[in-house]
């Protein structure tokens, strides 16, 4: 909150020179605010911002809000990581190959909807999905195709999987491994947040509590097997797809961090073991300033709660890392060029803001899969502000900014009042079960929705300047029917070459592992290594967890 203003500079600039302006030429708004909801004063003094916690840390040090490393950018830049996948794994292997040709340093990978839910291609409910959304992978072959010729102890990865992530991290590993790296050196992280499922986008199959324990599990085995890689992302971006606003974005993704630490606490694993390896993903908006102040201030309240909350021993812990992703939302199907405007002002927050790792969305995603030629530009945009904008140039550079250390202060205060709600609802799991994280982002998108349809929120060529003529673009789309022939007739020969023995075999363990405490890991490689694919193994999981119904459905 902003303070009342005291007898200062700021407070006789208001009374002398700004009142009488406003007398003679109104404002343009009757009220100015962040999408938040705090007022935004016309000008930042000195005084607005006493209580604001001006940072005085420094870049590599507690409380980490100018960034995490001593120099950021000048010492390394970000990992430029488009996400991509559609089709076929050739088709997407191809489309990977186009990107690190051109420049790109690391690979994300989407998968489609029956691979997200452990359905294979040949499942009836995939009927007109496979391959739509993202790739299709069903077997060790498929995730083989994927990553051919690419040199995985080389190359940093990203898998957004939920549901059955186990899976998928343990075919990336066995592929891995087949290529010759060590375990140890492959780098990466898999998605693996399950609770934001619950909250914003729906791919879950199991309940919240076996859920949890899958996740756990793969806590342990990287920090033992894969100490390089990250065995989770907890997600802020699809909270923010959803219409929540920053505060909530914050809020909500570090609720669920805690759900997830305290969880692998109370299955008997060391904090020090895993937390270092934690990693995020946040969306960024068009409000430039106000996305900066959030990243800063997520940075404030993950180092408070790492070495407070959690007591980890590790200092360097408490390094809020995360990835960052231009917002889909945003993105207009009306005069799609504009997109490409959006996406630059959404990538430069992000790197003001001190991320470590960006996708740039194609200009074209409001319309259709991106095109070779969409994808390109959306990288050359990262490329242009990492080498001609001089943003890079020194670390945090918008830092002693009234407004931004005032916006910094407003969302951390805001952020943390959601925190204490959650906490005393009895964390995640009970305000997803209560629908209260669902309500709230439901609240917002609705408000913003109405500020948009009355010409309160201006979004340019839609609700202003719209054109009525528009010319084509190039859209790319997926054969569903088509690419679905394809990937059934390799899963059926791929069922029609494994020893149905072996695979059966493996798969009965893996449900003695699931229904004890053991680790679940090692059982699912041996079933991938026997043959078996990701809807047989979800199946498995699915006999003894069960699937989960949402409690909230039909609430009016």
């Amino acid at each position: 909150m902003i303070p009342p203003s005291a007898n200062t500079d700021g407070d006789r600039w208001r009374k002398e020179t700004l009142e009488p302006h406003l007398e003679r030429s109104p404002e343009r708004k009757p009220r100015f605010e962040t999408s938040s909801g705090h007022p935004i004063e016309p000008c930042y003094t000195a005084d607005l911002i006493s209580d604001a916690g001006v940072a005085s840390d420094h870049p590599g040090e507690p409380p980490f809000t100018r960034g995490i490393y001593p120099n950021m950018y000048r010492g390394r830049l970000w990992t430029m990581r488009q996400y991509a996948g559609f089709g076929t794994a050739s088709e997407t292997n191809t489309r990977f190959k186009f990107l690190l040709d051109h420049g790109q340093t690391g690979l994300s990978t989407a998968f489609d909807l029956p691979t997200q839910m452990g359905m294979d291609s040949d499942d009836p409910r995939a009927s007109g999905e496979v391959g739509r959304v993202g790739v299709a992978i069903d077997t060790l072959d498929d995730m083989r195709r994927l990553l051919l010729d690419i040199p995985l102890s080389d190359v940093s990865t990203s898998m957004t999987i939920n549901a059955t992530a186990t899976t998928l991290l343990a075919l990336y590993t066995l592929v891995g491994e087949e290529q010759g790296a060590e375990l140890g050196a492959l780098r990466g992280t898999v998605q693996n947040d399950i609770l934001k499922e619950y909250i914003a986008r729906g791919t879950y199959i199991y309940p919240p509590e076996f859920s949890l324990r899958l996740i756990v599990d793969s806590f342990a085995w990287c920090a033992q097997k894969t100490p390089r890689w990250n065995p989770i992302s907890i997600s802020g971006y699809h909270i923010r797809e959803a219409g929540a606003n920053a505060a909530q974005e914050i809020a909500f993704t570090f609720a669920n961090a805690i759900c997830y630490v305290e969880a692998a606490r109370e299955a008997g694993i060391d904090v020090d073991t895993f937390i270092g390896r934690l990693s995020f993903f946040f969306g960024v908006h068009n409000n430039l300033f106000e996305e900066v102040a959030k990243f800063r201030a997520a940075r404030r309240i993950w180092a408070d709660l790492v070495g407070n909350r959690f007591a980890a021993a590790d200092p360097s812990a408490a390094k809020l890392r995360f990835h960052t992703q231009t917002d889909g939302a945003t993105l207009t199907a009306q005069q799609p060029l504009n997109n490409v405007v959006r996406v630059t002002l959404q990538a430069l927050a992000a790197v003001l803001g001190g991320t470590q790792s960006l996708h740039t969305n194609s200009y074209d995603e409001a319309l259709a899969l991106p095109s070779e030629r969409s994808a390109g530009l959306a990288l050359r945009t990262q490329q242009i502000l990492a080498h001609e904008s001089g943003v890079t140039d020194t670390a945090d550079p918008l830092g002693g900014s009234f407004y931004v250390e005032r916006l910094t202060a407003d969302l951390e205060e805001r952020a943390r009042e959601y925190l204490d709600q959650i906490e005393h609802i009895g964390g995640s799991v009970a305000a997803i079960e209560s629908g209260f994280f669902q309500s709230e982002i439901e609240r917002e998108a609705y408000q913003h929705q109405r500020r948009v349809e009355n010409g309160e929120e201006v979004v340019v060529g839609v609700n202003r300047w719209a054109e009525t003529d528009e010319p084509s673009s190039e859209i790319r789309t997926a054969d569903t029917e088509e690419l679905a022939g394809r990937q059934t007739e390799r899963l059926a020969d791929w069922r029609a070459s494994r020893d149905s023995k072996q695979v059966e075999g493996t798969l009965d363990a893996l449900s003695s592992i699931a229904s004890s405490k053991k680790n679940v890991m090692p059982g699912i490689r041996a079933a991938c290594i026997a043959g078996a694919t990701v809807g047989e193994i979800a199946d498995v999981f699915r006999d003894i967890g069960g699937t989960y119904k949402d409690p909230t459905a039909g609430r009016p």
